[in-house]
This record gives C-alpha cells, structure tokens and sequence, in this order.
C-alpha cells in the first residue's frame, strides 16, 4: 500500500465527516523489487554512533499540505478499513485499525502510536546524523512510502523503542517477514546503513522468508 493523497477541505475539518478508503497510487518508474536476501546484500555495513542525537532534530507530525491534518492523522486516514469520522482540526475520532506487530484490531485511534519503521534514534545512527534538518523532517513524516510509518497498538509501539531487528522483532510470528520487508526497504529508501550485529541478525532472520519481496522508491 502506497501513500494516498487526500485533499480534506477546512470545513470539512471543522465538523464531523466521513473520509473514504483510501486506494493505492501509481508506481513509481525507479520503484525496485527484490528479495529480503538479496536486499540485505545492498544494505552498506558501517559502525554506528548516537553523538548528538535529538529527537527534536527530527521535525515530525507536521501539516506538510496544510490541509488541516499532520502527518498522524493522515496515517490514520490511509490505513483505517473503514471510512474514519473526523472532528474539529482534524481529530481522528473512530475507525477500524488492523495493527500488524500483534494482529489487533483497534477502533479507538487513542490506542495507537504511529511508529517510525526505522525509528529516528535509529535512523541517526544509520547516517540521518548527516543529512540536513529539512531531509530528516522529510524522514519522520514520509507519507509516499506505505512503509515508512505505520499505525500499531501503543503497547507493541513502545516494546519497539528505539531497537532494530537484531534486539526487537514483532511479537505475531505471522508479522515477521512483513516487518523485515519494511525495515530492510524503509533504509534502503533512505539510503541508510547497518552495523555488523544488525547485519548478522537480518540473514539469520530473512531465511525464513525465501519468497518475500520488498518494493522502494528512494527518498
């Protein structure tokens, strides 16, 4: 599932609405498709280091089109099954969520974090520590890439942390190749990088999805 642009108008915002499921967009030309293995093999090997890191160097859940919605409650929109109601400022009020990590369905949006799939303490790490603070706001509200941000239950969310697959994997084993997928393309989108035990741990893992394709666009 692809990033869907969605135009909600102000007053549309301002009352209760309804917001239709949202459909896949078109795929890009420089898209690339790979297996989980072979995508590891892309992944450049380097040491990583926290030095300086700040959340706040992440700018995140902005209104990139101002639209009235930041980049969390746009998240909410696209990936409910259901049509979502909408309240004043573009409070997300109810919908149906289906949270991956632990293959729970949520209807109370105050239930759910929206987690960075690489998350920011990581992405630092992994060379976000050298980009400019334009590209790493771009990086913590990524809506053209279905992967990058993902609605879960708190709970899984907050298990995560800030840990790679080598320390943290989702606790619904039918979860697991999905989220390998996503990660492994959310750094290769981002052109970021992995160390060595992060390194070992993804082709340990992946041999247990032989089949698993991962698609990305770079940022």
């Amino acid at each position: 599932m692809l990033k869907l642009k969605k135009t909600l108008q102000a007053a549309a915002c301002a009352a209760l609405a309804l917001l239709p499921l949202t459909t896949a967009s078109p795929a890009h030309a420089d898209d690339t498709t790979t297996y989980l293995h072979e995508a590891v093999d892309q992944l450049p090997l380097a040491a990583e280091s926290r030095d300086g890191y700040q959340r706040t160097s992440f700018k995140h859940w902005i209104d990139a089109d101002h639209n009235g919605c930041t980049t969390r409650a746009e998240v909410l929109i696209a990936e409910s099954r259901m049509p979502v109601e909408i309240g004043p400022k573009c409070k997300i009020r109810s919908g149906e969520w289906f949270s991956y990590y632990d293959q729970q369905h949520v209807t109370d949006p105050r239930k759910l974090d929206i987690d960075h799939m690489v998350p920011l303490a990581e992405a630092w790490d992994s060379g976000a520590s050298q980009w400019t603070a334009a590209r790493r706001q771009a990086y913590a509200n990524d809506l053209d890439s279905a992967r990058s941000l993902v609605a879960v239950t708190a709970k899984t969310n907050r298990s995560k942390a800030d840990q790679d697959p080598a320390q943290w994997m989702p606790p619904a084993p039918e979860a697991r190749c999905t989220y390998l997928a996503d990660w492994i393309s959310t750094k290769l989108r981002w052109s970021l990088t992995i160390d060595q035990i992060e390194s070992d741990a993804l082709r340990g893992l992946v041999t247990a999805c032989p089949d698993t394709e991962l698609t990305y666009t770079p940022a």
